[in-house]
């Protein structure tokens, strides 16, 4: 069975994390993903991150955001390199970016300035800062954002420094959520007939997650502040516990959890204290409540805490990475996979998430550097090899 995206094309004019990683997404559900590369820096940056750089203008992390993709080394600044841009354009689903804000429109990028050579065409920007406003020519990046957007003051220890995540956790959703953007406007055009503008940003992205936190903030003025244990600001207990050799997250999200996990803990009394019998009366207790389910955890270790709870309340370890990757369901979800690679005969890689049908797409490597240029010109725009030896000639393009 044909996976969803199978023969849509998009062009792809992208770099670093949070663009390739979206765009790889549609890659691994079967869009034909065209990556130009620009032939005077010898690729995109990526390809160049260290600490783990591989031969060819290669790096395990270009390797991480490019799987399943093409390579057309273009120089787009050209005005034979717009042409061929232009061409692609033409017979292409959508075009998607994520360049600083103010470029979409100045390259040439945007619905207006490609909807004479192709009226269905979608083209999708994600931006730092949008592509109007007063930070739109500003560079973003995931930092950043989790600066602007107030999530790094709610993130740590309450006496801790500001704390990011350990991942780039706008990048990645920005990457998601243009995505869910560029199949909605492919959706539109195949129902209409036109294509569109799409536009998101890694700012908006950033605020939209503050959610609840945002809206209690905005209707009854909650100041949104760091919390001890990493817990919840309204469910108690629903927090991270130390126990004798490290540590367990407890979760009582449903009322009825609270009375399981005082069964399981023997603390019986607390169940039937009227302190503690619903969200708002443990959350008004919280200080009572806390050091008392504090020292009941302390007593056992992690392994014997989450052989009694799990199943009943939910609840879970705290891995470090090596740990998750060797979990027992990650590994029956396939969420590591191998990939032929040139180099380095085959890489280990985390695999899409989404599932159709149970099935994933074939894996192929992220490509070389104008590893498809001549290929694609040929087969997908029918120019002849003199044409092509022309175009290498005078540098519109470039790779192998």
């Amino acid at each position: 069975m044909p996976l969803p995206l199978e023969g849509t094309r998009i062009v792809a004019v992208e770099q670093f994390g949070a663009g390739p990683f979206g765009s790889m997404v549609l890659a691994d559900l079967g869009a034909e993903v065209i990556k130009i590369e620009d032939p005077a820096t010898g690729g995109e940056v990526g390809r160049t991150v260290p600490p783990y750089l591989l031969p060819g203008n290669d790096s395990l992390y270009f390797q991480s955001f490019n799987r399943n993709k093409r390579s057309l080394a273009l120089d787009m600044r050209s005005r034979e390199g717009r042409a061929i841009f232009e061409a692609l354009v033409k017979v292409s689903g959508a075009v998607y970016n994520n360049l600083r804000g103010d470029l979409p429109r100045k390259l040439g990028l945007d619905y207006d300035s490609l909807k004479h050579l192709n009226p269905r065409i979608v083209c999708c920007s994600l931006t730092g800062f949008g592509t109007s406003g007063p930070r739109a020519a500003e560079p973003g990046y995931d930092y950043l954002m989790q600066g602007y957007s107030g999530i790094m003051s709610i993130t740590g220890e309450p006496d801790s420094a500001p704390v990011k995540c350990g991942i780039s956790m706008i990048d990645f959703a920005g990457g998601y959520v243009s995505m869910i953007g560029l199949v909605a406007g492919l959706v539109q055009s195949l129902k209409v007939g036109r294509g569109c503008n799409v536009e998101v940003s890694l700012v908006d992205t950033a605020v939209a997650m503050l959610s609840y936190l945002a809206v209690w903030h905005l209707n009854r003025g909650y100041q949104p502040e760091k919390i001890a244990d990493s817990a919840h600001p309204a469910l108690v207990p629903s927090q991270l516990f130390p126990t004798r050799d490290g540590y367990v997250i407890v979760m009582c999200f449903k009322e009825k959890f609270w009375g399981k996990l005082c069964e399981l803990l023997g603390c019986q009394d607390l169940a039937e204290d009227a302190r503690f019998k619903t969200f708002s009366d443990r959350l008004q207790h919280k200080e009572v409540l806390i050091p008392i389910l504090k020292g009941r955890f302390r007593e056992g270790t992690t392994t014997e805490w989450l052989e009694r709870l799990r199943g009943h309340v939910p609840c879970g370890p705290v891995n470090d990475v090596a740990q998750a990757l060797r979990d027992p369901q990650i590994l029956h979800n396939e969420m590591v996979v191998e990939v032929p690679h040139s180099s380095e005969g085959k890489i280990k890689e985390i695999a899409c998430p989404i599932k159709v049908n149970g099935e994933r797409h074939p894996l192929n490597r992220a490509p070389g550097f104008g590893e498809h240029t001549e290929e694609m010109l040929r087969d997908v725009l029918g120019l002849s090899a003199e044409e092509i030896a022309g175009l290498k000639s005078r540098g519109v393009i470039g790779g192998s």
